[in-house]
């Protein structure tokens, strides 16, 4: 059997629960995916994304409904050992992917604190090449533990509640949305699926997050120590973003639109 055919056969067989039927809950409770569409999988290079590419597939091939996948790497600059690294992936996982540049390390690199802007720049080059080819939907590896993660950062750093959606329209491009259907995958599962094939993926590529371990890296240890006291903590940050009594908040906003409690008190 070829290697790919092996590691396809992992996610639904020895990685069935912890990664296979939670990205089947994923996509169903939050419905992810319709008739028809058209999705771009977009593939950093890292794992996550990788393992997000073969689920789609799988679902795909298996799956109760048509939809499309076209698969898109977005080079922002990286070096020729990184970009050899993806492309050797590609070729090991057996996926066709379009591989574009987009000059974003141009830019960013030159800022002290250049996430935000980032961020920002790679969804646009993102949407705009998925609309190219197109496709209706992108897919982002983002992954439960980016979830809480998120929460947490906004807590702490932004004094807010907010956490990051399975879904979200986009509010630049029509009719284009974006799905997270790893939404419910731990990574320290990710992490064992990529070990027991033997996988090596690329890190992250920025240089000024290998110069700093960033405040997401700062709340992952937290995370690791509140687990410490409560070894559902994860959970229940995760489970705390569907389980919102307003009844019990001051302010909350809907839209533009700002409520409080002492409006109807």
């Amino acid at each position: 059997m070829e290697k790919y055919r092996e590691i396809e056969k992992s996610i639904i067989k020895k990685y069935r629960k912890e990664i296979w039927s939670k990205f089947v809950k994923a996509v169903k409770d939050y419905k992810l995916i319709a008739e028809n569409d058209k999705i771009a999988v977009c593939i950093s290079g890292g794992k996550d994304s990788f393992l997000l590419a073969k689920c789609l597939e799988e679902l795909q091939r298996h799956g109760i409904f048509k939809f499309d996948l076209e698969f898109i790497i977005m080079n922002p600059g990286y070096k020729e050992e990184v970009l050899k690294q993806i492309k050797d992936n590609l070729d090991l996982l057996n996926i066709k992917a379009h591989i574009f540049k987009a000059p974003i390390f141009n830019y960013t690199d030159t800022l002290t604190n250049p996430c935000y802007l980032c961020a920002k720049m790679r969804r646009g080059y993102l949407y705009n090449f998925a609309k190219k080819l197109g496709c209706n939907k992108i897919a982002l590896g983002h992954h439960f533990n980016d979830v809480i993660e998120t929460i947490m950062l906004n807590l702490i750093y932004s004094g807010k509640y907010a956490s990051m959606m399975p879904k979200l329209k986009s509010t630049n491009y029509e009719n284009m949305e974006l799905i997270r259907p790893l939404y419910l995958v731990k990574e320290e599962d990710i992490k064992a699926w990529s070990k027991y094939n033997e996988l090596s993926f690329i890190g992250c590529a920025c240089k000024v997050t290998k110069k700093d371990i960033g405040k997401r890296q700062e709340i992952k240890e937290l995370i690791t120590q509140l687990k410490k006291y409560n070894e559902q903590a994860d959970k229940c940050i995760f489970t705390s973003a569907s389980n919102v009594n307003l009844n019990m908040v001051i302010k909350y906003k809907k839209g533009n639109e700002e409520k409080s409690f002492l409006d109807n008190y």
